[in-house]
This record gives C-alpha cells, sequence and structure tokens, in this order.
C-alpha cells in the first residue's frame, strides 16, 4: 500500500532502530543518517537527480559564476556508468586524449561503480596543480586506460574559431564557420559578432560546429537560436508532472532577424543539452541541415531546491522536447546526413581543434564530417541559385541537391 503515514513509520521506525542498536556510535548522528537517506532517496529516482551537502551547494553556485579547478571533462551517467560526454577544448582532460564515450571505471584505484555522479565529480574537481588518476574504459577499443591528469584552472569561454572556409575547399563559395565550445552567458553575444565579422567579409553559406558541445545555460542556447530564427519563435518547451512545469521558450520578441542564408549545424555523440536544443529547434523548423551522429541525449530539467540547513536537492522535474515534438531525453537529436567518424577520425578532428596548431601541421588531418556539411552546402547554394523564386529553400528541397553519402 503507497500510504504516506504507513511508510514514514518504517522509516522512523528504522532510523530509531539505526539510533538505538547499531554498533558504532559516532555513525548514528540524526544529521548523518538524514543526509544518507536522502542520498538514497535521489539517487534511486535517475543519474541526475541528487543531494548536496551544504558544501556541495556552495561549490556549485560558485561553478556557475565563473572559472573553477578540475580536469575539464563533462561526464554523465549513461546506462549506469560514468561517461565522458566531452572534454571540454585546451583543458587538461582534452591534452591527456580523453575522449567522448570514455567510460571512467576507476578515480584514483578506487571504483566507480557504486559512486554517485556528483560524489565522482567532486573528486575529478579540486586544486590546481594536483593530479587524478583515471582509470577508463574505451569501448571502441576495448581498451582499459590510466590518465594521471594535473588539475587547471578552467575557463569559461564559448565561440573557439571564426573563419571563412578556404574557397578551394567550398568550390568558391563564402562559406563561414564558427565552432562554439559550450553555452556561457555570453555566448550569443560572441555568436553576433562573429556572424557580423562572416558577413561583413560576404558570408554566402554558414557552418555551426556543435560537436564536442556539452551545453550549458538554457537562455543561452535561446538567444543563439534567435540569430538564426525568426523573433517570437518556440525553440524549446518542457513538460513535467505538474502544469508548473510546462514552459515554452521562444526567441526574443525584439531581435532583429538577419539575413537567411543556407546552414548546416554539426553534432557528434558529444553534443548533449543546450547543443540539442538548437540542433532540434533548427532541424524542425527546417533553419538547417543536421551533419554528423545522433547527439548525447541530455534532455532533463533539474530544479536546485536549498534545505533550511544550507543543503539543497537537485530534482529532475521535467524533460525537453522539439517544436517537432521530440523528446530529446535518452534518444538525442537525429542528423539529416549520418556521417559516422572511427577513433582515428575523430582524433584527427579533435587535434585539428588545437589553437596552436599551425596550418602545415594539419595537412593529412581528416575530417570527413565537416567535409559532408561543405559538400551539402554546395548543393544547397547551387540549387537556390537556380530557383530564385524562392531564395529561402526548405531543408528537403536542399536535401534533394546534396550529393548522396
Amino acid at each position: 500500500e503507497d500510504s504516506a503515514y504507513r511508510n514514514i513509520t518504517v522509516l522512523t521506525r528504522a532510523l530509531q532502530l539505526i539510533r538505538q542498536d547499531y554498533v558504532d556510535e559516532e555513525k548514528v548522528g540524526y544529521r548523518d543518517l538524514t543526509y544518507s537517506a536522502l542520498r538514497g532517496l535521489l539517487s534511486g529516482l535517475d543519474p541526475h537527480s541528487q543531494f548536496m551537502e551544504p558544501k556541495d551547494f556552495q561549490s556549485m553556485q560558485e561553478d556557475t559564476r565563473g572559472d573553477f579547478g578540475g580536469i575539464g571533462v563533462v561526464v554523465s551517467t549513461r546506462n549506469g556508468v560514468l561517461t565522458v560526454v566531452s572534454p571540454m577544448e585546451g583543458t587538461p582532460g582534452a591534452e591527456a586524449g580523453l575522449l567522448p564515450g570514455d567510460q571512467i571505471i576507476k578515480i584514483n584505484g578506487t571504483t566507480t561503480e557504486k559512486v554517485e555522479e556528483s560524489e565522482a565529480i567532486g573528486t575529478l574537481r579540486g586544486e590546481p596543480g594536483q593530479s587524478v588518476l583515471i582509470t577508463i574504459l574505451r569501448p571502441s577499443t576495448n581498451e582499459i586506460l590510466d590518465f594521471d591528469i594535473v588539475r587547471a584552472v578552467i575557463p569559461v569561454s564559448s565561440v573557439k574559431e571564426t573563419a571563412m572556409l578556404p574557397e578551394e575547399q567550398t568550390g568558391g563559395i563564402k562559406m563561414g564557420y564558427v565552432r562554439l565550445n559550450q553555452f556561457s552567458q555570453p555566448t550569443a553575444d560572441e555568436l553576433k559578432e562573429a556572424l557580423d565579422r562572416l558577413m561583413e567579409e560576404g558570408m554566402e553559406a554558414f557552418i555551426l560546429d556543435l560537436r564536442f558541445n556539452p551545453g550549458g545555460l538554457l537562455n543561452s542556447a535561446r538567444d543563439v537560436c534567435a540569430e538564426f530564427l525568426k523573433p517570437n519563435q518556440m525553440v524549446v518547451y518542457t513538460e513535467g508532472r505538474v502544469p508548473s512545469q510546462r514552459r515554452t521558450y521562444r526567441t526574443p520578441s525584439n531581435y532583429e532577424p538577419r539575413p537567411w542564408f543556407p546552414m548546416v549545424v554539426l553534432i557528434n555523440n558529444g553534443s548533449a543539452s543546450g547543443s540539442e536544443i538548437v540542433a532540434g529547434a533548427l532541424k524542425d523548423l527546417d533553419r538547417a541541415i543536421i551533419v554528423g551522429e545522433t547527439s548525447f541525449g541530455k534532455g532533463s530539467v533539474q530544479s536546485v531546491i536549498q534545505l533550511p540547513d544550507g543543503s539543497a536537492v537537485k530534482l529532475t522535474t521535467a524533460k525537453y522536447f522539439t517544436p517537432g515534438r521530440e523528446m530529446i531525453h535518452e534518444n538525442g537529436v537525429t542528423p539529416h546526413i549520418r556521417v559516422t567518424l572511427n577513433p582515428e577520425e575523430e582524433q584527427d578532428v579533435i587535434t585539428r581543434r588545437r589553437e596552436d596548431l599551425l596550418p602545415e601541421d594539419r595537412e593529412g588531418l581528416v575530417d570527413p564530417q565537416l567535409d559532408r556539411a561543405v559538400d551539402a552546402l554546395r548543393g544547397w547554394v547551387q540549387y537556390a541559385s537556380q530557383h530564385t523564386s524562392d531564395p529561402t529553400l526548405t531543408t528537403a528541397s536542399a536535401l534533394r541537391a546534396t550529393p548522396s553519402n
């Protein structure tokens, strides 16, 4: 029977027995037992709901305000296993060679099998200059590898690369390219400046690279969408058990729409959360061709509620849905054009992103997903030039015009 009174009686009786009879008296303080019970309550719901002690809650607040010490990887629990979603570019984790999909099986020699996600993240973070030993299982090669990584201050940055692609690569089309690393407070403003510069240079088509982008702030993702959509257009909505969790996020009504151009969004299995909101919206609203691999599938909303003693509950209260009513959580966003990479090609893509890499060092490094995106845009631009009565051709028309895989 699911009776509140009956089950609370069971809980309080168990608490009384532990307090009275457990062998180690120092372990049965009310605070310790209450916190242990709350951890169990939250961890039994899903990998993203968790209980935070006061120090953990304070640490989370500090992380949202700026830089923090760590190794620079975004992790999430997938199928019960702590998994690397994406190493953040230019951080110790990325430099050491961690890859999306790597399963973290040990931290400092201690198995992660029964460790809560929040506790594991807390162990990975720490004072800059200190090292942490991580043991991973890499499913793509079935290898078990050790990484001894020195923590550093992890910078919060967004737009990592803005360029006009070489015309020998694009067939003479002026094709702009921007890579977003994450969605933070200044991301939309930085993207706006990048797009303005590219349009001043005569950009005819555009590639937005969201590969390995683990997400970030929801409002930032919404404002990024506003650069490509009409004002007051729905980008994403949330649904939960209670009506108050139904929220619709739209592009700002006072946003000045920029001129239309053909567009491709690149995603992979390291694209999560905010990246999936942007890719899903631009796909469903027929604004962009999506190229790459199905995204990670992190599309749930966590509400953080502070408790009276300074601790907090982080509770999953809703899930994200794209404008076409597709649920992002555990499904991800499926690309129009699927292009998978083998481990060597993925490593080439990661290497090409290094900011200290000279142009001659990039020779021989391949990026089939970017090449396919360029092909798609070339077909779109050429098709549009033949149908001048409708310069804003739909992605369906553009896909018919692009070369087959």
